[in-house]
């Protein structure tokens, strides 16, 4: 039996409600909004500067172009899809688009400056550019926000609060609660300036990027700074004087990386805060109607921290290979590209799931106090650290004449579970000054974190 048709990936299908916003700019119908926008900008800045005796257009006119791109919906991706079937060729498609329209609005005499002097790959750039600029900053980044945000209240809410930190897995000095999720959060809004920071290039400069058609139609015009009036002023984007066809794309190499390195850092969170929920330092908060497991009816699974997990995974592989792959395009242009682009939308998609799961799993966990608190007292013994530097520093001061602390603490903790009565008893007999003995005796696990939660407010 055939099904109707269906889509093909999940997050076309189940998980649609979380990413969908980023089809309104990485689907190929965005994509084609775009290259409409920069068709139709281009004989705006065309017809402005009287291009070959054409006459400046009216604001009703240009309101009119303009919204073609703003009213952009079915009609015109049904006509494109009609258009592309025939032209076999999706930027002449939207050319004839274009000049259709132009035909309606009553503009036919400028017609011809319809993609005037321009390869499709001028098109094809800049509409990336474009789209994939507002799909960042309009949907990827408040996504990411919202689960920096997340972390930054967990790191305030719980940064008094003691935990026992782990070093290769092992009972290590502990830290407070508030301080790990805060160090979550300070590495994550160091990536987000540099995404923010992402030069978002764009060529304009024809068929291998020497504005060759452009000179013999005008030799007299400065054609690169039209071009970088076009790409900067009309368009918002960062002009690049020096290409081949293609823009090189390395702008979107250095964009994908950095968003990668941030899929890391969440892909590390999950891990934690599910290590964590193992641990019983978080429990998970019963969302009303779920099922954990379908014959064990006790379970919660932290599914949101499993789901981030994968996804985040999925997306930097995606990405890494986009980094990768579109830095290099055989002598002047090869067509790689073309297929590779079109899968932005899946990897920061994939991105946009996990930051979903993420933010949501976040606000479906507690504090575990009891085992936080359990597993400080069972571990007395890293408190040996505090002793011998503690030793260290009284013979320094010569209070002690304590040959090597370090072997000495050493020798009564390695590998040896050692309670608070014999810490207690140790440091009684120690040959220190009295300040620090008393220092040392009134020292607790829970008690030695250092200034963790002063360092929370260090959060910009």
């Amino acid at each position: 039996m055939t099904l109707p048709p269906q889509p093909l990936s999940p997050l076309d299908g189940r998980y649609r409600a979380s990413v969908g916003q980023l089809g309104d700019h990485l689907s190929e119908a965005g994509l084609n909004r775009a290259r409409v926008h920069v068709e139709v900008e281009w004989l705006i800045a065309q017809t402005d500067r009287a291009a070959f005796g054409s006459e400046p257009l009216t604001t009703d006119q240009k309101e009119a172009l303009r919204a073609l791109v703003a009213d952009f919906g079915q009609s015109a991706i049904d006509e494109l899809a009609g258009l592309e079937a025939t032209t076999r060729h999706d930027v002449k498609a939207v050319e004839y688009y274009v000049r259709a329209r132009l035909a309606d609005l009553g503009l036919e005499r400028i017609a011809e400056l319809t993609h005037f002097a321009c390869t499709s790959e001028d098109i094809n750039n800049l509409s990336y550019a474009v789209t994939v600029k507002a799909a960042v900053a309009e949907v990827w980044l408040p996504a990411f926000d919202a689960v920096v945000a997340a972390l930054a209240a967990w790191a305030v809410e719980a940064r008094d609060v003691p935990m026992l930190a782990h070093t290769h897995g092992q009972p290590a000095t502990p830290t407070t609660v508030g301080k790990e999720f805060a160090v979550f959060a300070h590495r994550l809004q160091r990536l987000r300036a540099q995404v923010v920071g992402t030069e978002y290039l764009g060529k304009f400069s024809g068929a291998t990027g020497t504005f060759s058609a452009q000179v013999v139609a005008d030799p007299g015009l400065d054609w690169p700074e039209v071009s970088r009036a076009f790409v900067e002023d009309a368009l918002g984007l960062t002009w690049n004087p020096l290409t081949t066809q293609i823009e090189s794309h390395d702008w979107q190499a250095e964009l994908y990386s950095r968003v990668s390195h941030a899929n890391r850092v969440l892909h590390n969170l999950a891990t934690d805060v599910w290590s964590y929920i193992s641990m019983g330092y978080f429990t998970q908060i019963p969302q009303a109607g779920a099922t954990g497991s379908s014959t064990m009816p006790h379970k919660i699974n932290p599914i949101r921290f499993e789901n981030a997990e994968a996804n985040l995974e999925l997306s930097s592989a995606l990405l890494d290979s986009l980094a990768a792959t579109l830095v290099t395009s055989r002598q002047q242009r090869d067509l790689t590209d073309s297929s590779t682009q079109r899968n932005i939308g899946v990897a920061l998609g994939h991105s946009m799931l996990a930051l979903d799961n993420l933010r949501r799993g976040l606000g479906e966990i507690a504090l575990g106090h009891e085992s936080l608190a359990a597993d400080l007292d069972s571990n007395w013994e890293v408190l040996a650290e505090a002793i011998q530097t503690v030793v260290r520093a009284e013979v320094v001061a010569g209070r002690s004449s304590i040959d090597d602390p370090y072997a000495l603490l050493k020798e009564l903790t390695r590998g040896k579970r050692v309670g608070q009565a014999e810490l207690v008893a140790f440091v009684e007999g120690l040959d220190i000054g009295d300040e620090a003995k008393a220092r040392l005796v009134a020292l607790t696990p829970a008690g030695y974190t250092g200034i963790a939660s002063q360092l929370v407010d260090r959060l910009a």
